[in-house]
């Protein structure tokens, strides 16, 4: 392994590690302040923000994945290697992990067994599965079509998003839409009984939507990055 895998595999786990200790931290943190608050003031932005700050700290050594579901749709589209891809993976799980450690020490392990993902009230495994699966497919459409189109706003429309579909799903599948995320807290919060769901329904979300955005883009390369395709056509 060179030394800029090596830089690009420590950018992939530091900047989860950033992105999912601020996410972790928030659960408790929204626990501990007034009833009055509601949790969807304070979770979506913090893995909103948190993803934000992981892109513009580590991001323009890695590419920013802090997610597998990203990685192998990246590897789909030919952006990434597998080798890479199976580097980048390990770095965000063992970031993940290394964030819920820091939460379990600074305060217990229930604060981490608070923010596992699993189903909502009333719904079903397999609703949960579907929730995760699609919001990931939408989540990787963007993701995809502005790191390659609009790159100047990718930081920004990326992160958006993320929080956007907390608001949507959160309390319907825990939105996680990446296998990193629920493995850390689920790992170190010693409950593993639905991880199935948040490795499944994102990975399969996510070649979905590799597969929706490349049917309707074609990943064509005469389009300019920040220039949109229709001027293109019609220009």
């Amino acid at each position: 392994m060179g030394r800029t895998d090596f830089r690009k595999y420590s950018a992939e786990l530091l900047g989860s590690f950033l992105f999912f200790t601020i996410g972790y931290f928030s659960v408790p943190a929204f626990h501990a302040t007034s009833p009055e608050t509601p949790g969807l003031l304070v979770v979506p932005w913090a893995f909103g923000f948190g993803l934000l700050a992981g892109i513009f700290a580590f991001g323009h050594i890695s590419g920013g994945h802090f997610n597998p579901a990203v990685t192998i749709a990246m590897v789909l589209d030919r952006r990434t290697t597998p080798m890479d891809a199976v580097g980048y993976i390990l770095s965000q799980i063992i970031g993940a992990i290394a964030a819920a450690v820091v939460v379990m020490l600074a305060l217990n392990q229930a604060a981490v067994t608070e923010g596992i993902t699993a189903p909502g009230k009333d719904v079903s495994d397999t609703g949960a599965l579907i929730i995760e699966t699609v919001a990931t497919a939408s989540f990787l459409a963007v993701i995809l079509a502005a790191t390659k189109r609009v790159p100047s706003l990718a930081a920004l429309a990326i992160p958006m998003t993320l929080v956007a579909i907390h608001y949507s799903i959160a309390s319907l599948s825990g939105a996680s839409v990446n296998p990193a995320r629920s493995l850390g807290s689920a790992i170190v919060g010693g409950d593993l009984s639905k991880i199935w769901i948040y490795i499944v329904g994102p990975i399969v979300g996510g070649i979905i939507g590799w597969g929706a955005w490349r049917l309707v883009d074609g990943g064509a390369d005469t389009v300019p990055a920040e220039q949109p395709a229709a001027e293109v056509v019609t220009g």
